[in-house]
């Protein structure tokens, strides 16, 4: 009876010590274990990070770092990060998370708008992927890049489309351009590559003039008609005499830097510059800005019309007033003139 009794006891320590172990299994893989209030959190984890890097950045969002040290131990993650953006939802447990954050890495939306400059493209790209900004810029002008691709240092801010794209948090400077190349290629379908052989235009030239009408107006609506002005002066060999032209042209000299030029005066049509479409007949040599898809599409599918000329319209700002004679244009353009001086605008 004795060792009977001894057995039994035995017996219930070891249910005993089994249920224990079973709790704190259960505990460790399945109760959840988040502390934050959201309905979810993100963990961005860089490439190359170690267990440390990943834990300092999950202990805010645990209830108890320690159960899910054992279980990432006991998994094997410790030993197996993977660089990405993860998702742990309100009320997940230990064994949730170490899934998630080892297979679920989730693209995010990166978007750009008409950026002035790849300097300043690859600023904002920085701010939404792991990559930072000097990698992407050097990435971005690699001679090598250039010469693989066709580009040229005018040429290829216009290899970036303005949109939003799907990328995964982690990508690299060359993931990011590589895959940028590929949209651009995308971008030009036959359609489009179809109706610039018909303009007798490159793509580099579509993407020129394209940049020159973006800046002239955003209105999508009347883009159209400022790309048939500049076809038309195309045509005839009259130079295009593009403002924005001189704005840029301008911004590239010491004395400009750090400027805002309101008012195109006689003296910016003097400035000695390839990008002077005052001086120099037909299109600059590359683009004066990041163009809308609208205001490239706008080129490809110009308005045809006789107008040569157009003036801002200084009772619907942010439009245009078309003029067929110079005559005409004068009137328009004095309007305008008027308008600015009235306003203070001087330069």
């Amino acid at each position: 009876m004795y060792i009977k009794k001894i057995l039994w006891a035995i017996a219930l320590i070891g249910l005993a010590v089994a249920a224990y172990f079973a709790y704190f299994v259960y505990s460790a893989m399945f109760k959840p274990n988040t502390s934050f209030n959201n309905e979810n959190a993100y963990v961005f984890i860089p490439t190359g990070a170690d267990y440390n890097e990943v834990r300092a950045q999950l202990e805010p969002l645990l209830l108890d770092i320690d159960a899910f040290d054992a279980l990432a131990k006991q998994k094997k993650y410790t030993a197996n990060i993977k660089a990405g953006r993860y998702e742990i939802k309100k009320g997940m447990s230990n064994n949730d998370i170490i899934n998630s954050i080892r297979s679920n890495n989730i693209p995010i939306k990166v978007s750009f708008n008409n950026q002035e400059t790849l300097e300043k493209l690859a600023g904002r790209i920085a701010n939404q992927i792991e990559a930072d900004s000097l990698s992407l810029i050097e990435t971005m002008t690699s001679e090598a890049f250039y010469e693989k691709s066709g580009f040229s240092k005018q040429t290829a801010l216009g290899m970036y489309i303005p949109n939003s794209y799907e990328f995964f948090w982690n990508t690299s400077a060359e993931e990011f351009r590589d895959r940028m190349l590929k949209e651009y290629n995308r971008f030009w379908n036959d359609s489009r590559n179809a109706k610039a052989k018909a303009l007798n235009m490159s793509r580099d030239k579509v993407m020129a003039l394209a940049s020159i009408v973006y800046e002239e107006s955003k209105q999508a609506s009347e883009q159209p008609r400022i790309a048939g002005v500049y076809m038309n002066r195309l045509r005839i060999g009259m130079p295009l005499q593009a403002d924005p032209t001189l704005k840029f042209a301008a911004y590239q000299l010491p004395q400009y830097k750090n400027t805002v030029i309101k008012r195109v005066l006689n003296i910016h049509k003097e400035i000695e510059s390839p990008y002077n479409t005052y001086m120099n007949a037909g299109l600059p040599p590359g683009l004066i800005a990041m163009p809308d898809i609208s205001a490239i599409d706008a080129v490809l599918n110009y308005e045809k019309h006789n107008y040569l000329y157009f003036a801002a319209d200084a009772k619907r700002l942010g439009f245009h007033k078309f003029a067929k004679t110079l005559s005409q244009h004068n009137v328009n353009a004095r309007e305008y003139q008027r308008y600015l001086s009235a306003q203070g605008i001087n330069r």
